[in-house]
């Protein structure tokens, strides 16, 4: 019973860790990245669709990516959806076929800017690692009454240890992350 609760909990602050990578992905850095774009939502007939979905992206020049829908009726959104993508600082272009976005260069008052961002970010997930610490803890407390006082008192160790485990996965992305945003 112990080993499936932290077995689940192991999996949860897993996804938490990957969500912080992805989540740290899509702040810019000097060069322009698809990643970028993961996360930005078209208005695709009345119903938010990721940009993903809608159309290729590609990367010809270090600052540049190029949108190529799949159906040119979307292009006037996806331009729309890129513009009003905030922390981007992107100004999209349409020729009628795609969607040309250049990246300006980033000052290092605005990279200052996206280490803050990043920073906040990432302690929103350890935020979130430490809520499903709390909710397994409450899960393990359940059980004081079907298994001995050491197996939890174990129980709980481990946990303690997966917790600061997966908050240093997450303190490494971010240190990475911020260094990628300082280079010049």
């Amino acid at each position: 019973m112990i080993a499936e609760i932290l077995a689940d909990t192991t999996a949860r602050m897993d996804r938490a860790v990957e969500a912080a990578k992805e989540d740290f992905a899509t702040v810019r850095t000097g060069r322009a990245n698809p990643q970028l774009f993961q996360k930005i939502l078209v208005d695709y007939y009345g119903s938010p669709t990721p940009l993903a979905q809608l159309a290729s992206l590609n990367n010809p020049e270090a600052r540049t990516i190029v949108v190529t829908p799949y159906d040119k009726s979307s292009l006037r959104a996806i331009e729309q959806a890129i513009r009003d993508t905030p922390n981007l600082g992107a100004n999209p272009t349409n020729d009628g076929n795609l969607v040309r976005v250049t990246l300006p260069e980033l000052t290092q008052e605005r990279r200052k800017e996206y280490v803050k961002l990043v920073r906040t970010k990432a302690e929103d997930h350890r935020v979130h690692v430490r809520g499903i610490r709390r909710r397994t803890k409450d899960d393990l407390d359940t059980l004081k009454s079907d298994v001995g006082e050491d197996d939890l008192v174990r129980a709980e160790k481990e946990l303690d240890a997966l917790t600061r485990a997966h908050v240093d996965a997450i303190d490494e992305a971010l240190k990475r992350k911020e260094a990628e945003l300082l280079e010049v």
